[in-house]
């Protein structure tokens, strides 16, 4: 590790042990609540709104949580809103209604776009030009290894009871610790006020705007109706949780080999691919594979289809950089973000009416259709415009899907 990365751990061991536990309690609470929520007959369409939500809050956070910052500062705004968010994980205990769920998700979501703006700007805040890249991908490493042990928290107690609903409140209570107690002192201007225009950033990269919404669609609807389709399919609680796990893992493993081939070549090339093998893995799994196969070999597919699309926000915002100038990343990192929201916000909704209309296969075929429009819309692009040259690109680095304290302008 490189030395003036060494030197600037110390100081940023307390954020990122904090965020870990926050995201560890994030995964578990939202698979948690999917698999509650099918044992308490929610309609998949209920459950789906449950889980956007969630990304109404995230979005709505994101635009709104900076200003707290600025008046009482990162300690107190993260001591703050961890507290509503271990209170309203157990609020989904306390009262089992959908609508209840739906307010409780979307407070959620709030809480958590000010924690992550917090650790965030901290982080950005705190390194160097030369360590940012470094501690950045240490980051998004640190939150996919967090949400791998968040899934696998889900067999420690029975999703009908109240246990693992006081596991994920007590994690998030946990993450107050080493920020409350850590000797880093908060940065005075860490949050960025940046404007965002949307209109300007398709004008700028029309495929990256799509693409970010897409992505958002795709991920969100896995993660939160995934667990329904494996309990759909037969698999108990610990191999939903090693389902789930499957897919993550499998986005940890492929992020940087794709990365590395995303620098090399037109990135929009290495999305299509990807977009691709995700909608024929799932045809394949659908159409060919019997519902008596083992659960391991469920295992496999998911890693692949876990593979292909959760590393492709990451591309997307490469590309953007390499389309906008050096002094906007900032603005089309906080663009892409409420793209991707905003994509996530209706991705769960829509796959919840497929399901409950066509069953698991509506899930499936919402999948499908996300990626090859995604593939799509890769080639047309590719065809308008060239890619940049390889000297002139932006380095890859993986991109943690959470918001930026930044304000939006929809002109």
């Amino acid at each position: 590790m490189p030395t003036s990365l060494r030197s600037v751990l110390p100081t940023l061991f307390a954020l990122l042990l904090g965020y870990a536990l926050i995201q560890v309690g994030n995964t578990l609470q939202g698979t948690l609540l999917s698999v509650r929520g099918s044992l308490e007959q929610f309609t998949p369409t209920e459950i789906g709104t449950v889980a956007a939500a969630f990304w109404v809050g995230i979005v709505l956070g994101s635009l709104w949580a900076g200003r707290v910052i600025h008046q009482v500062g990162h300690t107190r705004t993260f001591a703050a809103l961890a507290a509503v968010a271990s209170s309203a994980a157990l609020l989904h205990l306390l009262v089992i209604s959908p609508a209840v769920w739906v307010a409780a998700r979307a407070v959620t979501g709030f809480c958590f776009a000010g924690l992550f703006i917090v650790v965030e700007s901290w982080l950005n805040a705190s390194v160097t030009a030369q360590t940012r890249g470094q501690t950045l991908s240490l980051y998004s490493m640190t939150g996919l290894v967090a949400g791998i042990g968040g899934q696998m928290l889900l067999p420690a107690g029975d999703p009908q009871g109240f246990r693992l609903f006081c596991f994920v409140a007590i994690l998030i209570t946990l993450s107050l610790v080493p920020t409350a107690l850590s000797r880093a002192t908060a940065p005075a201007h860490a949050v960025s006020d940046t404007r965002i225009s949307l209109m300007q950033l398709y004008r700028q990269s029309p495929f990256g705007v799509v693409a970010a919404v897409l992505c958002g669609i795709t991920t969100s609807s896995f993660f939160a109706l995934g667990p329904i389709w494996a309990q759909e399919r037969g698999l108990d609680t610990t191999e939903i949780a090693l389902f789930m796990t499957c897919g993550t893992l499998g986005g940890f493993v492929t992020t940087w080999p794709l990365g590395w081939l995303s620098d090399r070549m037109d990135r929009r090339h290495v999305i299509m691919g990807t977009a691709a093998m995700a909608a024929s893995i799932l045809l394949v799994l659908i159409h060919s594979v019997p519902l008596t196969v083992p659960a391991w070999l469920l295992f496999i597919y998911v890693a692949i289809f876990g593979g292909s699309v959760i590393p492709t926000y990451s591309i997307v915002t490469a590309h953007v950089n390499d389309m906008v100038k050096p002094g906007e990343f900032v603005a089309a990192a906080g663009g892409l973000l409420i793209l991707l929201g905003a994509g996530a916000a209706v991705g769960p909704v829509i796959a919840g009416v497929a399901m409950t209309e066509f069953g698991r296969l509506g899930l499936v075929y919402v999948f499908v259709t996300a990626q090859l429009l995604m593939a799509i819309w890769s080639a047309y692009r590719s065809i308008q415009r060239a890619a940049p040259p390889t000297g002139e690109k932006e380095s890859f680095v993986p991109e943690p899907t959470v918001p930026v304290g930044t304000r939006l302008e929809a002109h």
